[in-house]
This record gives C-alpha cells, sequence and structure tokens, in this order.
C-alpha cells in the first residue's frame, strides 16, 4: 500500500501517478513534544500538570477506545486524565457541574452521544444541553456556546480588544484543519490571515454540532468555498455567508472539490470513488470507512488520511495546556488576585475629592 512521506519540514509528500495514504502520527508528532516541554517544564517548577476528567455514560465501543487513547497519550505527554464511567445518563449533569466547580479540574469532555437527539424538558436536545452546560473555562472540546457562536462569527479571541485569551476549536475540526495545512497544495500560509484557503473548493460530507458544522465553518473561516451536504440538504458557506444550495448535489460538489471529507457515522455508506478527481485530498473523519481505499489509491495524486484520531488526541491536549494557561496556572490565579485586591485609585481621588470639598463647606459655614 503506498505511504506519504513527509519532507524535511513536515509537510506531506504526493505522488503523481498514484494515491498515497497518510499516517496522522506524522501531523500529532510535532504537537505532542510540545506539550511533553511544558509539561515537563511544569514540573521542574513544582506545579501538578493539568487535570483532564472525562465522563462517559454510553456504551459506545468507538467511545471508550478513544477514551483509552486519551489516557495513554496523556500519560505519555506528561498530563493528567481521570475517566468517571456513570451507569445512569441522568447522573451526568451533576457530574459535569462538579467537575465544573472543581478547583483541581482544568478541563473536562463528555464522550457523545449520550442522550442522541431524544427529547428532554431541557430543549430539543439533551446533549446539546450538556455541552452548553460546560464552562468554557473547562471546555476542552471547544463545544459549549461561548465557543460555538464566536467560530461561527469568526471571532478568534475571548478578550477583545486585547486579545491575549485565543478562543478554544473542537477538537477533531481543528485536527483536520492541522492535517490539511501539511498537505501539499491545501493552505497557502503566505496569503493573510483568513485567506490561507482562498480560491479553493472543500465538500464536508456530515453536519453534526460536533464534526461537521463547526469544520465547515472552520474552513470558510480560512477563505474556501465550503459544501456542507447532509441527509437532506446542502449548503455553501463563503465568505461569511451561508447559502442554500437547490441546484447542487452531493456528486456535483464532491466533482468540483480539491478537498473531501466525511464524516458519515454509517457502517454502509461508501462515497462513489468516481466522483473523486486527480490531486484531490480526502480526509475520512468517520469511525468507518467511508471511502474505498483500494480504488481511491487508484487516483493520480490522491492524498488519503483514513483516521485523524491522534491528530485528535494532540489537539486535546493543546486545548487542555491552552485552558490551564488561561484560566488556571498559578500564576494567573496570583495575578487575578492582586488585581482584585490592588485599590481602585479614580475612586479614591474621587473620594478624596468629595470629602475635601465637604469639610471645606463645613468650614465656611
Amino acid at each position: 500500500m503506498p505511504a506519504a512521506v513527509a519532507d524535511s519540514n513536515g509537510v506531506i509528500v504526493k505522488d503523481p501517478e498514484k494515491g498515497v495514504k497518510v499516517d496522522a502520527g506524522v501531523v500529532a508528532k510535532p504537537f505532542r513534544a510540545e506539550i511533553k516541554v511544558k509539561t515537563q517544564k511544569l514540573k521542574e517548577a513544582g506545579i501538578e500538570p493539568p487535570l483532564l476528567v472525562g465522563l462517559l455514560a454510553n456504551k459506545d465501543p468507538a467511545a471508550k477506545q478513544y477514551a483509552e487513547w486519551t489516557g495513554k497519550a496523556f500519560k505519555a505527554d506528561g498530563l493528567r486524565y481521570e475517566l468517571r464511567i456513570l451507569e445512569d445518563p441522568m447522573d451526568v449533569e451533576r457530574a459535569l457541574n462538579d467537575a465544573n466547580d472543581d478547583p483541581r479540574v482544568h478541563g473536562v469532555m463528555v464522550y457523545y452521544p449520550i442522550f442522541g437527539q431524544e427529547e428532554s424538558y431541557s430543549g430539543a436536545s439533551h446533549d446539546d444541553y450538556l455541552r452548553d452546560t460546560v464552562s468554557y473555562k473547562c471546555d476542552v472540546e471547544g463545544l459549549c456556546h461561548t465557543y460555538r457562536s464566536n467560530l461561527y462569527r469568526n471571532v478568534r479571541f475571548l478578550d477583545y480588544p486585547a486579545n491575549n485569551h485565543k478562543c478554544l476549536l473542537p477538537c477533531t475540526s481543528l485536527s483536520v484543519v492541522k492535517i490539511l495545512e501539511q498537505c501539499p497544495g491545501v493552505y497557502d500560509k503566505s496569503r493573510p490571515l483568513g485567506n490561507h484557503m482562498s480560491g479553493k473548493t472543500v465538500t464536508v460530507i456530515n453536519r453534526s454540532e460536533i464534526v461537521g458544522r463547526p469544520l465547515a465553518a472552520m474552513i470558510a473561516n480560512d477563505g474556501a468555498d465550503v459544501y456542507s451536504v447532509d441527509i437532506n440538504s446542502i449548503y455553501l458557506f463563503r465568505s461569511g455567508r451561508l447559502e442554500k444550495c437547490e441546484n447542487e448535489t452531493p456528486e456535483s460538489c464532491v466533482r468540483k472539490s480539491s478537498v473531501v471529507i466525511t464524516g458519515v457515522p454509517a457502517k454502509a455508506y461508501r462515497l462513489p470513488t468516481e466522483w473523486i478527481q486527480p490531486n484531490t485530498t480526502v480526509v475520512n473523519v468517520a469511525s468507518f470507512k467511508n471511502v474505498d481505499e483500494e480504488s481511491l489509491l487508484k487516483i493520480p495524486g490522491v492524498v488519503y488520511v483514513p483516521l485523524v484520531g491522534k491528530v485528535t488526541v494532540a489537539m486535546l491536549e493543546r486545548n487542555l495546556v491552552r485552558l490551564f494557561d488561561n484560566f488556571h496556572h498559578p500564576l494567573r490565579q496570583n495575578e487575578k488576585n492582586k488585581e482584585e485586591s490592588k485599590p481602585n485609585t479614580l475612586v479614591q481621588w474621587y473620594t478624596a475629592a468629595a470629602v475635601t470639598a465637604l469639610l471645606a463647606v463645613q468650614l465656611m459655614k
């Protein structure tokens, strides 16, 4: 099976005569190395590394496997991870709030789906309600309302105009972007921010709130035209606008795209390889293979990424460290305490002036 190689800069090299298959570990490696350096520095300073708490309340084997991968990676890279298994899904909200309020916990993630699209007292989807229950200070997955809203409005910082605290982005979607950045001819970093994918057409087959929707928005925010394809509709993200496509089909979208991303959670689904053009980058985000690998790799110049899990875990680590630096680092807490205890000079000046004026009035009587 042809395998992709990377050049001295870590960028994936394609083969003009046939397709190549990419091991996402090539992309994950430098991110994890950076995390190891940071956790080592924390230990040398006598600071415990960040702690992520995972809440598992479903029987999905893919979720359990992801949890196991996360635990092994975190241990290897010097981070702390604690998996809390809940037998009753109704206990998730309580466990989630406990973790939000625990100063020892720096990040929280919930393994979805739990309730799926089952209606609940909390709204149309209880899973959506749970996602919004995670504090933005602990939301390592970047899926709460604060981060989602900022993503869809292309707001990149939490603290405008200071712009010291970057928003978090959903781990799986972010992993796809980091992979695409290393694929030949996809991202052009010589262009201004927001235009790195200008002139590119991308199709994302999946519109879930966890992967497809945020991923389409992220790629569109980088300047691409993005077709978001789901079972009943097709939308086009272009230049900050969203348009419903009445005259497009999944086939027409894929045929005009230089990047195709599949995330269909169905074992029987297969993307017809005859739709895919030479030199296309194809990324499979689903836990099932959404494309026939053998047929795909016969297409000249194709770059195929069958799994993104290794990079997703690296982005999870990266998000946790960012949360720790933004909100939980002891130095950050000390600065916050000093700021809160600092006297308000303006208020003191006003009070002194007012007291002086009152005394002057009394003396003049």
